[in-house]
């Protein structure tokens, strides 16, 4: 019982603890991964997969309604989406079904904190989440134009500044068509 304890405590102050869009909390990976295609949801049901995204530059971000750092950074991130919109750039948010009743209930969430512009899904199971080896929230998975995975941004990211919109649409042009560190 210590053990789990233990353990829920060092996720709670995991999650507490976010960071900015800074190198530390960036890792672009020296090639790209295939990325997983289990399917998530999106509010009517619809079984989607990253896949279906290709041709868009992808921030999944995996995000907790439990987890305060993804919570305050859902504004920011609704002013991010608005401002890259028709830019190629999809920023979508992932959590995990059992946390949510139904779709509405995430939306009116989502709403409430001022995040009604983002595209949201659910995770049954927490397959996805699982098999990106996520354990922390938030987690932003990034994805290339090819449905690979190029890289991730682990804690809080301060969405709406204008550095980090500006360095998403660096990677965005440096690593958005599948190209990596190693091809240049």
């Amino acid at each position: 019982m210590l053990k789990k304890y233990t353990a829920l405590l060092f996720i709670g102050i995991l999650c507490l603890t976010g960071v900015n869009a800074s190198a530390k909390g960036i890792n672009i990976f020296a090639y790209p991964r295939e990325a997983p295609q289990t399917p998530i949801y999106n509010p009517y049901g619809g079984e989607v997969k990253l896949s279906d995204f290709k041709g868009d530059f992808v921030l999944a971000i995996f995000w907790s309604r439990h987890c305060v750092p993804c919570i305050r950074e859902l504004d920011d991130l609704n002013n991010f989406v608005l401002k890259t919109k028709d830019t190629g750039i999809k920023a979508i948010l992932i959590s995990k079904a059992e946390e949510w009743n139904n779709a509405e209930e995430q939306q009116k969430f989502l709403k409430k904190f001022k995040a009604q512009d983002v595209e949201f899904f659910v995770d049954k199971n927490g397959k996805l989440t699982d098999e990106f080896g996520i354990f922390t929230s938030p987690h932003t998975v990034l994805i290339n134009k090819k449905a690979e995975e190029i890289g991730r941004i682990r804690g809080s990211v301060d969405w709406d500044d204008e550095d980090v919109i500006e360095y998403v649409y660096k990677l965005k042009s440096e690593y958005g068509n599948g190209t990596t560190n190693n091809d240049k």
